[in-house]
């Protein structure tokens, strides 16, 4: 009986010991603190270096030379060229249009006729003119000394008279012989139909519109600037050679491919347009069909809208970033010490759709944030991707 009670004790004040021993031999847990949170961000450095200005514009393709042919002379159309249709492409003195030409050539014939029997006056006129000096010369001394009668005597009205009519049917036999080469219309210049409006068969008379062409030596595209954008190109001359002006890249999208074109701005137009207080630029592209060489990737057609990017002036210690980072109030988000966000007030020269170009605020070799955060505030801790990702240069970023 006294065994089974000491049992049970003893295993009960083994346990006790047991426990009291484990807990003896228990450490406090070590208290670790946590790691601030932190985002994880993209960056770019930050470079100060001269920075090319580019101006964007918009505007379409139009012809610098284009002409309304007219007719000079009545008559009937017998003839067109296969190239006088719209879309035509010619060369300069190309056969266009041809109209009926015979009653124009028989008013050379009688001009010429006239012209010669005005001709045989004036021979004879000078033969009597020489027998009436002759005849003069005999008779002089008994006759009276008046300069009148001299002129008289020597059939010198006579001679004059035949001279003038001389004149007159050959500037005539001029005038017919000029009719009858307008009744062939030749092209002015290379160029290109762009509306057809005669055709072989119709009667015309002078000052009849036949079509209208336009040259394909050079294309213009008027491009509009407000005055703000005026300092930052060189335009110190209302008019530049060609060539001589600033560079000006052209792109449209055509058949779903992107095409550049590369020209001048030549000149301005000279004044602001009342209305929408702009100043019109005139660039200039040489070829735009490629008709004289393989200059260009794609035709450049008349009437094409394209968007424009003129080089402007080179501005020195200029930090160039895209657009994207400035936040209201002209601030960027940059990356402070222990990689912690600060808000930094910047001074802009101008901002374009894709960069804004900064002068102040921040310094060469900030790191500036790309990301778009949500509710950021000012000390808050980021964090990259890489080493790389912190010295992504802004060049890089710009392309």
């Amino acid at each position: 009986m006294i065994n089974k009670l000491l049992i049970p004790a003893i295993i009960i004040l083994c346990s006790i010991a047991a426990a009291v021993w484990m807990s003896a031999q228990q450490t406090d847990p070590e208290i670790m603190k946590p790691a601030p949170p932190s985002m994880l961000v993209d960056v770019m450095q930050a470079r100060s270096e001269q920075v090319q200005i580019t101006v964007e514009a918009q505007g379409s393709v139009s012809p610098r030379t284009q002409t309304v042919l007219v007719s000079e002379v009545s008559g009937l159309i017998t003839d067109v060229s296969p190239v006088f249709v719209a879309g035509g492409f010619f060369k300069k003195g190309d056969v266009l249009i041809r109209i009926d030409d015979r009653n124009y050539r028989a008013d050379v014939k009688r001009a010429q006729a006239s012209v010669a029997t005005a001709q045989t006056l004036v021979t004879r006129e000078k033969g009597l003119a020489d027998y009436a000096e002759s005849d003069w010369q005999k008779a002089k001394p008994i006759l009276s000394n008046s300069k009148a009668a001299t002129d008289l005597a020597l059939r010198k009205p006579q001679l004059a008279e035949a001279r003038a009519n001389l004149e007159f049917a050959q500037a005539d036999l001029a005038k017919r012989q000029g009719d009858l080469d307008r009744t062939v219309i030749r092209a002015p210049y290379d160029g290109l139909v762009r509306e057809k409006r005669a055709d072989i068969g119709q009667y015309v008379a002078a000052g009849t519109q036949l079509a209208v062409t336009f040259a394909t030596d050079i294309a213009e595209i008027r491009l509009p600037l407000p005055d703000k954008e005026l300092p930052y190109l060189d335009l110190a001359s209302l008019n530049h050679s060609v060539g001589s002006g600033p560079e000006v890249t052209l792109f449209a999208e055509i058949g779903g491919i992107q095409s550049s074109w590369v020209g001048h701005i030549v000149r301005t137009e000279g004044v602001f347009d009342e209305k929408s207080r702009v100043l019109y630029l005139v660039a200039q592209i040489k070829d735009p069909y490629n008709q004289f060489a393989e200059r260009w990737p794609a035709p450049l057609r008349i009437g094409t809208f394209v968007e424009a990017e003129i080089k402007g002036r080179l501005v020195d210690n200029i930090i160039k970033l895209p657009r994207k980072v400035l936040q209201g109030d002209d601030r960027v988000w940059t990356v402070a010490s222990e990689n912690l966000l600060v808000l930094s007030k910047v001074d802009l020269l101008r901002r374009d759709e894709s960069h804004i170009y900064v002068t102040s605020g921040i310094n060469d070799g900030d790191l500036v944030c790309l990301s778009a955060l949500d509710n950021p505030l000012p000390g808050t801790r980021v964090r990259f991707e890489s080493a790389e990702q912190q010295l992504k240069v802004i060049a890089n970023e710009s392309d």
